[in-house]
C-alpha cells in the first residue's frame, strides 16, 4: 500500500459481552429474535446474521458486568444499545419476553410506550423497540 492509498474499512460486526453463564441464552435471544443464523460458534464465542454483511458477535467474559438502566452512575453503565423497528411494538416486546427478554422497568416519561419500549436481554444490555 502506498502512502496515497487509504486503507479499506468495512464495518462488519457488532461485539456484545456476556457472563459464560448468559452466553447461550444471549445466542438464542438474538438468533431467535431477528431470525438470524449462528453461523460461527466456539465455546465463549458466536457469530449471528449472514456469513456477509452485518453480524451480531456474543463473547462470554469471565469479568462481565450487566450495565444498568437507567444509569446511576459510577455503577456499570451502558454503553451503546440497539434501535430495533417494529411494526407492532406490543406483539414485538411479547415475542421478545418469550425469547428471555425483560421489559425494562424505567420507561422515558416523554415517549408513547405504544411506539417505543426499552427492553433488556437476558444478559442486561438494553435496547429499543420502537415503531
Amino acid at each position: 500500500m502506498t502512502e496515497q492509498q487509504t486503507p479499506r474499512f468495512e464495518w462488519n460486526a457488532v461485539c456484545i459481552d456476556c457472563a459464560p453463564g448468559d452466553f447461550e441464552s444471549v445466542v438464542a435471544f438474538y438468533r431467535d429474535m431477528l431470525g438470524w443464523p449462528v453461523h460461527d460458534e466456539e465455546p465463549r464465542w458466536a457469530a449471528i446474521g449472514p456469513e456477509t454483511g452485518m453480524s451480531i458477535l456474543v463473547q462470554a467474559e469471565d469479568w462481565y458486568v450487566a450495565p444498568r438502566w437507567p444509569e446511576q452512575v459510577p455503577t456499570q453503565t451502558k454503553m451503546m444499545h440497539f434501535e430495533i423497528r417494529v411494526d407492532d411494538v406490543e406483539a414485538a416486546v411479547a415475542r421478545a419476553v418469550s425469547l428471555g427478554a425483560r421489559e425494562a422497568p424505567d420507561q422515558p416519561p416523554d415517549r408513547d410506550p405504544s411506539t417505543l419500549r426499552v427492553m433488556l436481554d437476558p444478559a442486561g444490555h438494553p435496547f429499543c423497540l420502537w415503531s
